[in-house]
């Protein structure tokens, strides 16, 4: 079975990168300036935070919402943040 460029839901062309040498690798990291590089000192202050699992629960929600947030990547995660969002802002202060 042929394995495909992009895994379902991850935007990385593995095949592509597969294919790119070390070097090119390395000079396509230090060109993101969204790359910061971490230190022996980073290391050590850094926490773990293990994300809390999900629960599964069945909900009725009317299929134009939820055939719009299928229409996005993570619509999932979406909802969950917009729950929390709510959430929080009734919680009392």
């Amino acid at each position: 079975m042929k394995e495909s460029s992009y895994k379902r839901g991850s935007p990385t062309n593995w095949s592509k990168l597969r294919r790119m040498s070390a070097a090119s690798i390395r000079k396509g990291i230090a060109a993101d300036p969204d790359v910061n590089a971490t230190d022996e000192d980073f290391w050590k202050r850094a926490n773990v935070i293990m994300p809390t699992p999900k629960e599964i629960v069945t909900m009725r929600l009317d299929a134009d919402l939820l055939r719009w947030f299928r229409q996005q990547r993570g619509y999932q995660t979406r909802i969950n943040a917009i729950l929390r969002a709510y959430m929080q802002a009734h919680e009392p202060r």
